[in-house]
């Protein structure tokens, strides 16, 4: 678990090829904790499970968003995020530096999903959840230019 941890935070080149963490070198948190799930399922290693969030990304929890967040006036961003709970403890492996106690009392909603639902239907999950939020925010933004101002903040992390 410690390599995965510590492997750089970067998208891998296809986002449901999970065994591309290793040979890429590289990962985000749902490629990471996607290929440990399915590592612990091949193992027959019980009460790990495979979590998909909700959390509001600020300044203040993911401090490499900051600039990316004051540019565009917004005070968080709505982010997906993937962790392990084992025996129930939540167990953040995206990098050395996450801790999941940092982002705990941004968490708007978190739902367990399968290794296979890591990938697209992470993505659809997290749009349609920003699509309603923009909605019920009436903000001034289109999804598509909201969504562009995430790829930035994404961008951010992997610096």
């Amino acid at each position: 678990m410690e390599y995965v941890k510590n492997l750089p935070y970067g998208r891998i080149s296809n986002r449901n090829n999970f065994s591309l963490v290793l040979t890429e070198q590289k990962g985000t948190c749902s490629s990471k904790h996607a290929l440990l799930k399915l590592l612990a399922d091949a193992n027959q290693i019980p009460n790990i499970s495979l979590v998909l969030s909700l959390f509001k990304m600020t300044a203040q929890n993911t401090p490499k968003v900051k600039a990316v967040l004051e540019k565009h006036q917004l005070p968080f961003m709505p982010e997906a995020h993937c962790y392990l709970k084992i025996n129930g403890q939540e167990t953040d492996l995206t990098a050395p530096n996450f801790n999941f106690k940092n982002i705990e009392p941004d968490v708007l909603e978190e739902v367990e999903i399968k290794p296979d639902q890591a990938g697209d239907f992470k993505v659809e999950f997290h749009k349609t959840y920003v699509k309603n939020w923009l909605k019920e925010n009436s903000s001034p933004y289109t999804f598509k230019d909201f969504w562009a101002i995430r790829e930035q903040c994404i961008e951010a992390l992997a610096t």
